[in-house]
């Protein structure tokens, strides 16, 4: 009965091994999944990298289909992979990152419940105090964290008006010459009032603003460029993309210069493409960023007074 008993208990243990080993083998091929379609990609598109019209590496996918807008930038930054990653898991960093783009008048982050949360005050390209803006709370996951691969994910069920299903998500890994390849998506879904409000606004106030992507070329031989709502998600998720870009090439000033160098950067680097992001001259935005930023201290703070 005794050698019975341990037969039974050899050949139960042995299959819960089994299972325990598949279940592994199954999640890590799960994982590396997501890290073989990046590479697929950049394989893909390693070339088209280096020749965008734009002069930077970077390649840009925008789509509008079934009243979903989404734009896709892939690049190579200038940072080792193992910076990249330690400062994007932060959810800090993203508030610091994102008060650069020129819609956001200020983010706060916070853990409720083991959930990290970032909240986006979204307004005007003018300054706007954060009760006047739109609250836009994401909720902030690190969906993978290797060491060859990074998985950031961004998601809030409803948005302004009829919007909801936004989606921000980044992906990373590295690449030779010790930089990080890497994709940023930005994605939302809109309904009929938002329908009509775009097509009103393209008609008029928006009508001469274009994106990146080159789409024909004219009578002249001039490259004619994606206008409309692709145009709109090409131009803003270019514009995050431009904030992880200053945020990580002035971490090497004294942290209390950063914020002055990366404002200074983030114009720097829009201003270079006056035809698509052009919105306020240089001194006025500056002038927002340093209030936005004063907002965004206090509103920290005040979450943090909360949260004892």
């Amino acid at each position: 009965m005794i050698n019975l008993f341990f037969l039974r208990l050899a050949f139960f243990s042995l299959i819960a091994a089994f299972i325990l080993l598949f279940g592994l083998i199954s999640s890590v091929h799960a994982l590396s999944s997501h890290n073989q379609n990046l590479q697929k990609k950049y394989n893909e598109i390693e070339k088209q990298l280096f020749e965008h019209s734009s002069g930077l590496p970077i390649y840009i996918e925008s789509f509008d289909e079934h009243n979903t807008l989404s734009g896709d930038i892939y690049s190579i930054i200038s940072h080792p992979f193992s910076r990249i990653s330690g400062v994007l898991v932060e959810p800090k960093n993203w508030c610091d990152i994102s008060l650069l783009h020129l819609n956001i008048k200020a983010c706060i982050f916070k853990k409720d419940e083991n959930i990290q949360k970032i909240t986006f005050y979204s307004g005007r390209k003018f300054y706007q105090p954060p009760e006047d803006a739109f609250v836009l709370e994401y909720q902030f996951q690190v969906i993978e964290n290797q060491s060859n691969y990074l998985k950031i994910l961004f998601t809030a069920d409803t948005g302004p008006i009829d919007t909801s299903d936004y989606r921000m998500e980044l992906e990373a890994m590295p690449v030779r010459g010790k930089k990080t390849f890497f994709r940023f998506s930005y994605t939302y879904r809109y309904g009929l009032a938002t329908q009509a409000a775009m097509e009103a606004y393209f008609a008029t106030l928006g009508r001469n603003k274009i994106g990146f992507s080159i789409i024909n070329q004219d009578k002249d031989n001039n490259s004619v460029y994606i206008d409309g709502t692709r145009g709109a998600i090409e131009r803003n998720s270019i514009r995050y993309y431009f904030a992880i870009l200053a945020y990580m090439d002035t971490l090497r000033f004294p942290e209390k210069n950063r914020f002055e160098q990366r404002i200074q950067l983030w114009y720097s680097l829009t201003d270079r493409y006056k035809n698509q992001l052009f919105e306020l001259p240089r001194e006025d935005y500056i002038s927002c960023k340093k209030l936005e930023l004063q907002n965004q201290i206090k509103l920290q703070e005040q979450e943090n007074q909360n949260l004892k």
